[in-house]
């Protein structure tokens, strides 16, 4: 029989937060402002039926097998040629046409005393989207304080090397997912490089010092301060290499909402983070009739590096059979 979406809750009494099944995708998150009040800070819809339509540019979900781009769609592992779906032509984007956030996941366990968690399992096979091996994959969402939330991805290659790369695609709006735009928002980053791109938006190799541009984020600076000078927006991979550590984690970002005073602080145990600014967001009907448009949310996808895969001089992306990919991200709420 096949599993149907569904929409799950996990909730504390302080922050509730609904995630589906369908790309282990979470469709809303509360949490309180400064007057105490709920609002929802993600983008996404009402129901599964808009995801599964394919409404959602990668709203809330889990991406896979590998996140972001890869260069032509090709790479090359052990001497094999492996040739991936166009999907962003000219290159290959979040695992394919039907990447990991748009399969159904296993609930694997589900608990809603305590800690509320939920954990989702699935299996991608080999020469899914392309790619080499079987590989078991788990997420688990915990609710680890009245106010913050932990992602744990795992994934272990059953019988072939492979290139494995999650991340969490979630569109942030701390004022709310129908306030508008983000460009009031400030964002801190804790990253002194970024890994610049070319026409393509595929990586040049190159890591690039963000002191004297307008991707430096190391200080808090209002998002909408140099967007223009950026292009269509901000899209690009930051290296985390300046954050401080807790239990294993980095200090990846810190984003403020002036108007509701709430604050995301992120952490996590990847090298990179695509800084995303919903650039090609456009009159998308979202929840409660709210109409997303260009820069209604940002995007913090703590990651390997985009076509890592062919760029011999980032971290590797490739997890051999029997080792364990981990990816953990903390999601800390306050209200500043």
């Amino acid at each position: 029989m096949a599993d149907q979406p569904e929409i799950f809750e996990l909730n504390n009494g302080t922050m509730r937060v609904l995630i589906s099944n369908l790309g282990c995708t979470i469709t809303s998150l509360s949490v309180p402002g400064k007057d105490g009040k709920l609002a929802d800070v993600v983008l996404g819809f009402d129901s599964v039926e808009p995801y599964l339509k394919g409404a959602a540019p990668y709203f809330g979900c889990i991406v896979g097998r590998v996140a972001n781009r890869i260069k032509d769609g090709k790479f090359t592992l052990n001497g094999v040629d492996y040739s991936l779906p166009i999907n962003k032509p000219p290159n290959s984007l979040h695992g394919g046409h039907k990447g990991f956030d748009k399969q159904i996941w296993q609930v694997a366990e589900y608990k809603k005393d305590g800690n509320p968690s939920i954990t989702f399992k699935y299996h991608s096979r080999d020469g899914e989207e392309g790619y080499p091996g079987d590989v078991s994959l788990t997420a688990t969402y915990t609710l680890t304080s009245s106010t913050t939330m932990r992602l744990d991805m795992e994934a272990v290659p059953e019988n072939k090397p492979t290139p494995i790369n999650l991340a969490q695609h979630t569109y942030w709006n701390l004022a709310g997912h129908n306030s508008g735009d983000i460009l009031d928002h400030s964002i801190l980053i804790w990253a002194n490089h970024v890994t610049p791109v070319d026409e393509n938006t595929i990586p040049t190799g190159e890591i690039m010092p963000v002191k004297g541009t307008p991707f430096d984020f190391t200080t808090e600076k209002r998002i909408g301060d140099d967007i223009k000078e950026v292009g269509m927006g901000y899209d690009h991979n930051y290296v985390l290499d300046c954050g401080e550590e807790k239990s294993g984690l980095k200090h990846a970002a810190k984003v403020r909402d002036p108007s509701s005073s709430r604050v995301l602080n992120l952490w996590t145990t990847a090298p990179g983070m695509q800084f995303y600014t919903a650039n090609y967001v456009n009159g998308i009907s979202g929840k409660g009739g709210a109409v997303y448009n260009k820069h209604a949310g940002l995007c913090l996808e703590t990651q390997g590096f985009p076509n890592a895969i062919n760029q011999p001089n980032f971290p590797s992306v490739v997890v051999q059979p029997g080792e364990k990919y981990k990816h953990t991200m903390l999601f800390e709420f306050s209200i500043e």
